[in-house]
């Protein structure tokens, strides 16, 4: 286990441990700089900059992964479904253009934007704009037709303008031992869940995240909860399509370099496979060697980290196709939550 991943386990128990005792100062420090921040940009010190179409914010309050870019898949696939034309920007995290804003195609050579700018075009076939200026990014989705953004991961981002914000948090993990980087894993305080549009959980099943999470969370008056579901696995090498499924009672090589690895492992053992786990650093680049496991076993791996795999011809790998599912009632409440943040954005325009 990495220093990084050694430490995020920390932050997650719920017993006392020595090591994120010692971290709070630094926390302290953290936060400090968080508030400072917030309240230049509150008495406009720092200027928040606006784009001509809404913007709405996915965003979390911790690192790891929260099941965050399928949500966005998901809400982006729903504005389209109701006659908008989302355009998808982000960061294009590990990405090394030297030149931003980036169009992003499925075709787009992921060590160049970025996995997850990659698996949001593949997946979406929408717009999708990646590059570190967010406003950049918007302004060029808008200039490719988007009447609509959806930043990926711009909670923290103030300085783009925003109508709405949706923050994911896992239900399972909660926030943690609540405390700020580096002691524990919030980028910000708790306290902002209060001033966002709407909380949105990931929960195995989404029938028992909101109860879990009213002993977690205090003070949201709008939230729904979705699960991530596995939909099939795909051959890299020839795209024979199975049900995952078929893999079951199987002993299974699994691969994540993701935000929290074990989320996939745990969703391949709940289908009755026999996991071998081989969690990776979040974005990290996958080679043939990557693969090297002394033996023929089926190799499951996410979507992101597949997009890195082109090159690579093995007949042993294969990706796990998964989407996110909102419970009907939820959903609806929660998309007109968002209608009603571009209504305003709209009306105000007008006036």
């Amino acid at each position: 286990m990495s220093a990084a991943s050694y430490i995020q386990s920390l932050w997650y128990r719920r017993s006392f441990n020595l090591l994120t005792l010692l971290l709070m100062p630094l926390s302290w420090l953290f936060g400090a700089v968080v508030a400072l921040r917030r309240f230049a940009f509150r008495v406009r010190l720092l200027r928040a900059e606006s784009v001509s179409r809404p913007v709405i914010v996915v965003g979390n309050l911790t690192v790891g992964g929260t099941g965050k870019t399928p949500f966005t898949l998901w809400l982006a696939a729903q504005l389209r479904a109701k006659g908008y034309v989302p355009g998808i920007v982000l960061r294009g995290y590990g990405g090394a253009s030297t030149s931003w804003p980036r169009d992003v195609s499925a075709d787009s050579d992921p060590l160049e934007v970025g996995d997850e700018a990659v698996l949001l075009a593949t997946e979406s076939g929408g717009i999708v704009v990646a590059g570190p200026d967010r406003v950049a990014a918007a302004r060029r989705a808008i200039e490719r037709g988007a009447d609509v953004v959806v930043c990926d991961d711009g909670l923290q981002h103030y300085r783009l303008a925003r109508d709405c914000e949706l923050v994911v948090v896992d239900a399972v993990r909660g926030l943690g031992n609540g405390r700020l980087l580096p002691a524990g894993p919030l980028r910000e305080s708790a306290a902002r869940l209060a001033k966002v549009d709407a909380v949105v959980l990931r929960a195995p099943d989404p029938a028992l995240a909101i109860p879990v999470t009213t002993r977690i969370i205090a003070g949201v008056e709008s939230m729904a909860s979705f699960a991530v579901l596995p939909t099939g696995v795909r051959s890299l090498r020839s795209g024979e399509e199975r049900p995952l499924a078929a893999f079951a009672g199987q002993s299974v090589h699994a691969v994540a370099g993701i935000g929290f690895p074990e989320g996939f492992f745990a969703t391949l053992r709940a289908q009755g496979l026999g996991v071998i786990p081989h969690p990776l650093p979040d974005h990290a680049t996958i080679m043939p060697k990557t693969f090297e496991f002394g033996d023929s076993l089926p190799v499951l791996m996410t979507g992101k980290d597949a997009v890195k795999c082109r090159g690579i011809d093995d007949p042993r790998l294969w990706v796990v196709a998964a989407r996110a599912e909102l419970e009907a009632v939820q959903a609806s409440k929660l998309l007109a939550v968002v209608e009603n943040r571009i209504a305003a954005r709209l009306a105000a325009e007008l006036h």
